[in-house]
């Protein structure tokens, strides 16, 4: 394979989106129909990651209530509910479209890994003018187990074709997930992190996406 071909596969929330403005709303939304306070900004930014049923036991218990198992499914429903149509807050980090822009150029095949539910992941793509960007979305639930789990990740690289990868995230799931999956990570510093930088194990750091094309070219496995 020549210098420069290879998939590069994107989280989500956090890495090339700041999409906790929406997920709050939309959770405060659930909240407020159960009489329960709201949670704020820094809360929303801090369950981020795990996934929606996993989000919702986080705000359920930071409201107060007990995440026993018909609450958090009535309140999970509601959430998800409004969680597809949760995109006019949503904004794209500075940078990203000019370097998704310039490692397509480069002939790198891009897909995202993302414990998103994929129908609010699509969602979200096509609002922002993104999706026709990424050839494969592998979201929290298209499979039987979601990130950390490494199935995920390599189930989004086998859809490009099995190529050589380079997985790109902002947190603690992400570089495990790209750990456990054996592929070189590039951390996002910018994004939902709750562990210093130094303390996350990342073959690469950015905070600017301008850096980014650099990185992957540096960071892709090479194959005769």
């Amino acid at each position: 394979m020549s210098p420069g071909r290879g998939a590069v596969v994107f989280d989500l929330d956090g890495t090339l989106i700041d999409s906790a403005p929406d997920i709050q709303q939309a959770a405060n939304a659930v909240l407020a129909a159960e009489g329960l306070p709201p949670i704020t900004a820094e809360e929303t930014r801090r369950f981020i990651g795990n996934g929606a049923g996993v989000f919702v036991a986080r705000m359920m218990a930071a409201a107060g209530r007990d995440p026993e198992p018909a609450a958090h499914a009535r309140l999970l429903s509601g959430f998800l509910a409004r969680y597809e149509s949760a995109v006019h807050l949503t904004r794209v980090y500075p940078g990203v479209g000019g370097a998704l822009a310039a490692l397509r150029a480069a002939g790198h095949r891009l897909a995202i890994c993302t414990n998103k539910p994929v129908a609010p992941a699509r969602a979200v793509l096509a609002h922002l003018g993104l999706a026709p960007v990424f050839e494969a979305v592998v979201g929290g639930d298209s499979l039987p187990v979601r990130k950390p789990d490494p199935a995920p990740l390599l189930q989004a690289v086998g859809e490009l074709g099995a190529i050589p990868a380079v997985y790109v995230g902002d947190s603690e799931v992400d570089a495990e997930t790209a750990a456990r999956a054996g592929l070189p990570f590039a951390l996002y510093t910018e994004g939902y992190r709750k562990t210093p930088v130094d303390a996350l194990p990342h073959d690469a750091r950015f905070d600017s996406f301008a850096a980014l094309p650099g990185l992957v070219d540096r960071l892709m496995p090479r194959t005769a």
